[in-house]
This record gives structure tokens, C-alpha cells and sequence, in this order.
């Protein structure tokens, strides 16, 4: 069972996720909070899975949360921040906190439930359109090397980097590579050690920020 805890300073917008996620056999709503202060103090004592977090409230803004959360000790929730501004910089904000997913409150219901589950397996999400301009944004940073940067990696790590950033999840580079999801896992962990990175998103970040991929 994947538990969820809801932060959102509208009680109208927990409360629909709360029956959303809830009537899921996989999923339960373990806890809410209608500000990011009060998050705080309930994960410490809470433990959830995933944490779906807005940006936008009063006193500790979501980004704000993010950064505490991953650096409380214990282990620290996946963080998927949802927002009604469709804003490039927030995005990044949340990305280059900790956050593992960036979803617009108008999403799908399905597309939310999805998400949930992705980023628990350890996958990242993103809103189609907001990934687009971002991974532009990224690209169109100053050019750091290109693949030399990447130099103490091995040529499988490297072409993990690739299928990670693209959005590719574990089973499906493990797929493509022709080997284990365990497999796939280890080089994860030491691309995140030689580059060090914090997490699976980074890698994303990384990738673009240093024009290791570009945008298709």
C-alpha cells in the first residue's frame, strides 16, 4: 500500500484527491495539512510514501517544504508538487529542491494516480508541456562540455543517462539494454555517486544542463 499525505491550503482541492486516491486498492491517504508548516511537523511524526504538495500558500511556500523535507533526517517521502501556474521557474525550483514530479492541478485524475505510483517506483513526472519549455530552457544553458564532462562514466552508464532522461523508466531500459531491472538500479546508483547527484530527476537535469541530450 503506497501512502500519500496531501498539503494544499484549499480544503476543496485535498479533499477531492483524498476520494481520487482513496478509492484506489493500491493507495491510501495517510494524512492532509492546509499549510506547509503544518506538513512539517505531521511528516515528522507521519511516515508516508509520496507527498503531493502545492506551491502556492501561506507562511513556507511548496518549494520551501521541499528543501526541508529532504533535509530532515530519516528517510525523505517522493515529492510530487502540484500547482495551477504552469510557470517554468517553478518547476525548476521544485525539480532542483528534491521534488521527483511536477503536475498541473487541472491533470487527469488517472494522470495523477499514475504519477503517484511512477514516482514511488522511482521514476520522474513531469507535465508534458511544462517539460518541453523546461528541457529547452536547460539546453539553452551554457554548454559545460557536452559528453566529456561525463568521462568517468562507462559507456553503459552513459547510455542510462540518455534513456533517463528521455523518461524512460527502469523496466523499460532494462528492456531496451537487454538486462535486469536490479541491473538497471545499480548503474542509477553509480551514475548518482560519480556525478553526485541526489536523485533520478537530477540525472534528467544534468543530462540537459551539460547537453548530454538535447530536446527532440
Amino acid at each position: 500500500m503506497i501512502k500519500v499525505y496531501l498539503v494544499d491550503d484549499t480544503e476543496l482541492i485535498r479533499t477531492g484527491c483524498a476520494m481520487v486516491i482513496n478509492a484506489q486498492p493500491d493507495l491510501t491517504v495517510v494524512g492532509q495539512a492546509g499549510s506547509g508548516a503544518e506538513a512539517l511537523r505531521e511528516l515528522a511524526e507521519t511516515p508516508a510514501d509520496v507527498v503531493l504538495l502545492d506551491i502556492r500558500m501561506p507562511g513556507l511556500d511548496g518549494i520551501e517544504v521541499v528543501r526541508r523535507l529532504v533535509a530532515a533526517p530519516g528517510p525523505t517521502p517522493k515529492i510530487i508538487v502540484l500547482t495551477t501556474f504552469d510557470l517554468d521557474e517553478y518547476a525548476l525550483a521544485a525539480l532542483t529542491a528534491g521534488a521527483q514530479g511536477f503536475l498541473l492541478k487541472d491533470a487527469p485524475a488517472a494522470d495523477l494516480l499514475a504519477a503517484i505510483r511512477s514516482v514511488h517506483e522511482g521514476s520522474s513526472v513531469l507535465a508534458p508541456a511544462t517539460a518541453r519549455r523546461l528541457f529547452d530552457l536547460l539546453a539553452d544553458r551554457v554548454d559545460h562540455g557536452g559528453p566529456d564532462v561525463a568521462a568517468q562514466l562507462t559507456e553503459r552508464e552513459r547510455e542510462v543517462v540518455i534513456l533517463v532522461a528521455t523518461g524512460a523508466g527502469n523496466a523499460e531500459i532494462a528492456a531496451q539494454l537487454f538486462v535486469s531491472t536490479s541491473t538497471v538500479k545499480a548503474h542509477i546508483a553509480s551514475i548518482l555517486r560519480k556525478l553526485d547527484l541526489r536523485d533520478r530527476i537530477h540525472i534528467v537535469i544534468w543530462a540537459y544542463e551539460h547537453r548530454f541530450v538535447r530536446p527532440s
